[in-house]
Formats: structure tokens, C-alpha cells, sequence
């Protein structure tokens, strides 16, 4: 099984930014800690701040992949692009959110993600990523 984990803007900067938030450790560093835990699954990781490349991305993995964890951070409540690029691909998407969007600013109440991912995971900090791909296993 393929799965690949994109993140969106600001998570390049996990364990120095708003660690109340979003903890102190990198994604480089619990990225290690996926590969450990689900040595069955090949990983693969990529991270864009730009929102045309997260697009691009989306769009080459569709296929390629059988599965994708896509956390798109603030471009979440903002993306109409990225929700599409979701709709128009073939390959399972999970939405993955650290926080719990819903305990936060109104704002990061709307998703144009959610409604074509086959589910969303949010809340439980960097362990949301173990649920997203645990999800694909049970498949």
C-alpha cells in the first residue's frame, strides 16, 4: 500500500510554531515515527506553502497512490482550488487537521475539503495522521 501525506502552508514550521497548538515536535521528526509504526505502508511526504503546488501534487498522485492524507491548513477555509483538485481525482482522500477546527476561530469552521474526502480527522493532534492512515488499512 502507497499512501502520500501532504501538508499545506505553516507546517513546515511544526514544533516552533504555536506549540500550544500544535505541539513541539517537527513533522520531519513524527514523519520518522509514521514510517516505524506502519512499516507495511510506504510512505511518502511532501509539504508546499504554495497553493498551486499542494494542487499540482494532488493531481499527480491520483493513481499513483492509494491513498492520501491531506492536511491543507489554513487553504482549508480558503481553497476552492484545492477542494476541487480532491472532487477530481479517483484516489481516497482523508482530511487531516491537527486541531480541532470547530474549537477555534469561526473561520476555520468551513472546509471546501470535506465534502469530497472519504473522511476527516481532526483534534487529536500529530496522532490524527495515525488515524487517517489507519483508516486506509481497514479498507
Amino acid at each position: 500500500m502507497r499512501i502520500l501525506i501532504i501538508n499545506g502552508p505553516n507546517l513546515n514550521l511544526l514544533g516552533r510554531r504555536e506549540p500550544e497548538t500544535y505541539g513541539k515536535e517537527s513533522f520531519e521528526d513524527y514523519f520518522s515515527k509514521l514510517q516505524s509504526k506502519f512499516r507495511a505502508v510506504e510512505l511518502s511526504y511532501y509539504q508546499s506553502n504554495i497553493e498551486g503546488e499542494l494542487i499540482s501534487r494532488i493531481q499527480e498522485a491520483d493513481k499513483n497512490f492509494d491513498g492520501i492524507v491531506l492536511n491543507a491548513a489554513a487553504y482549508t477555509h480558503t481553497s476552492i482550488g484545492i477542494g476541487d483538485a480532491v472532487k477530481a481525482i479517483s484516489t481516497p482522500v482523508v482530511e487531516v487537521h491537527i486541531s480541532n477546527t470547530f474549537a477555534r476561530e469561526a473561520f476555520r469552521h468551513k472546509s471546501f475539503l470535506s465534502a469530497h474526502a472519504k473522511g476527516v480527522v481532526l483534534g487529536f493532534g500529530l496522532q490524527s495522521y495515525d488515524l487517517a492512515i489507519s483508516s486506509f488499512l481497514k479498507d
